[in-house]
């Protein structure tokens, strides 16, 4: 759960980082565009406006030379009136001047006559057509050759009764150098501009982020913490997001409801588990005392002392009376050893050494000892220890019969990574399949005396350690104990 949350975390963070990046990437394509489309509105409205003022600077002359000329104004006179003046006009306006007859043939042009082809090609028929039936008797024909636009103006020339005397042509090629320097330079101090930009987001996205997800860290940390089985802290934070301190007050009721809880649930296990451990005690007390209650009432029918073995007898049931009370002792034994455990008192141990100390209270010479290494260091209470291998070796021994010819019983103590392995291997009857999963419940035995709380002792000391207990076992070939305890690393 806490890597998803962190995960969510790290994911929040970076949304947040590619948010402002798009933001930032967006806006500058954004303006770019806007600024080219921008340059190129005006770059046209800057030509055609040229155009335009050129041309009618030129018509004013043109005018101005057909009031002065001394030839009849008719349109086979034009290529006679426009024969010098029309050089003299492409000089002054800085603009190539053709002079066309009204069905579209070239009369007179400003080029050189060497440039000029012998057969020029007459005005395309539809140009005229467009000019002639225009309002303003104007044309102006646009093409784009090699990538570079080209306008071309289209007007009649007229007489002083606005009688058509032929067609005035001025060819524009545009240049858009100037433009196109001022938007390369606009561009680089766009791109110098947003990357200025990207790297200030950056640094902005990132304690942004922290800022939102600091409190949000914080909360998973609690979470993570959070246990029925320990007391768990509120969490004491003001933040400045509102839904940020909904959340938290949220995790504090919800602290308080699991502590309601945890102590309800503590009581009613702890109250199951004594009513469990009664019904149990009072089972293992009758046991003895139905015997006992024979006895008695035989000794009570039977008694005689005028018998000559009369002494004999009263042994026998004193004998009798006496192994039943044993048996009541070790019950009641048995049940305050698991009632009440002994405070642990850890310490820095050599696990080897002490279970080899535990070994050498059995006498049996089938039992054997085996370790990797001399020293496996741990940390725990000794006597918990000694007592986890004696309760596993007494029962290892009770799990072989006694007329069986081989037995063996081996204690293992290896390491595995960061683990002390305790392994308590026998040749025994093995366990049924049908009591596997109960072996280690507190009340389960397969003996025919006793309480069976060995085992469930010891799983209860090794998992206070943070260890586990297993077992595999094969019937009729034996079984073998898995002790797994963390070693601390010198």
């Amino acid at each position: 759960m806490l890597n998803n949350f962190n995960i969510s975390m790290l994911s929040l963070r970076t949304r947040i980082f590619l948010s402002m990046i798009v933001v930032i990437v967006v806006s500058s394509v954004l303006l770019a565009s806007i600024s080219i489309l921008q340059f190129k509105s005006e770059a046209r409205d800057y030509h055609q406006e040229r155009l335009e003022r050129k041309e009618t600077a030129i018509k004013e002359h043109i005018n101005y030379v057909l009031s002065t000329t001394t030839y009849p104004l008719t349109p086979k006179n034009l290529d006679l009136i426009f024969k010098d003046k029309i050089h003299e006009l492409s000089q002054i306006h800085n603009i190539e001047i053709n002079v066309y007859s009204l069905d579209g043939h070239l009369l007179k042009s400003s080029k050189e006559s060497f440039s000029i082809d012998k057969m020029a090609p007459p005005i395309p028929k539809y140009i005229l057509k467009l000019v002639r039936s225009s309002i303003d008797k104007r044309f102006v024909d646009i093409k784009t050759v090699d990538g570079v636009k080209n306008r071309s103006s289209y007007s009649q020339i007229k007489d002083d009764k606005f009688k058509p005397l032929g067609v005035l042509n001025l060819p524009y090629v545009e240049d858009d150098s100037f433009y196109q320097k001022e938007l390369n330079s606009f561009l680089i101090r766009l791109g110098q501009v947003y990357s200025f930009m990207l790297i200030v987001a950056f640094a902005l996205a990132y304690f942004l982020a922290t800022y939102i997800t600091k409190s949000l860290k914080t909360i998973a940390d609690k979470m993570s913490e959070t246990n029925i089985e320990q007391k768990n802290e509120k969490i004491v934070l003001d933040a400045n997001s509102r839904e940020i301190n909904l959340l938290i007050r949220s995790y504090n009721e919800m602290v308080d409801k699991l502590e309601k809880s945890a102590l309800k649930l503590a009581q009613s296990e702890r109250e199951e588990a004594w009513r469990e451990m009664a019904k149990q005690v009072a089972h293992e007390i009758k046991n003895p005392l139905t015997p006992m209650r024979l006895t008695v009432q035989s000794f009570q029918r039977k008694f005689d002392p005028t018998t000559p073995d009369v002494k004999q007898k009263l042994n026998e049931y004193s004998e009798t009376l006496i192994q039943q009370i044993d048996i009541m002792s070790a019950v009641a034994s048995a049940f305050s050893n698991f009632a009440s455990m002994p405070a642990q008192q850890n310490e820095t141990l050599n696990v080897v050494e002490v279970v080899e100390l535990a070994l050498d209270i059995f006498n049996e010479d089938y039992i054997v000892f085996e370790s990797q290494y001399p020293s496996i260091i741990s940390s725990m209470d000794r006597s918990q220890l000694i007592r986890v291998i004696t309760n596993l070796v007494k029962n290892a021994i009770q799990a072989i019969p006694e007329n069986q010819e081989e037995k063996a019983i081996k204690v293992v103590v290896k390491r595995e990574h960061n683990q002390v392995i305790i392994l308590v291997q026998d040749n025994g009857v093995g366990i049924a399949e049908q009591t596997v999963p109960k072996i280690f419940e507190p009340k389960f035995t397969t003996k025919t005396s006793g309480m069976g709380l060995g085992l469930g002792i010891i799983k209860n000391i090794i998992e206070n350690y943070n260890g586990t207990i297993t077992f595999d076992t094969q019937l009729g070939k034996g079984t073998t104990f898995k002790v797994t305890l963390p070693i601390i690393q010198l």
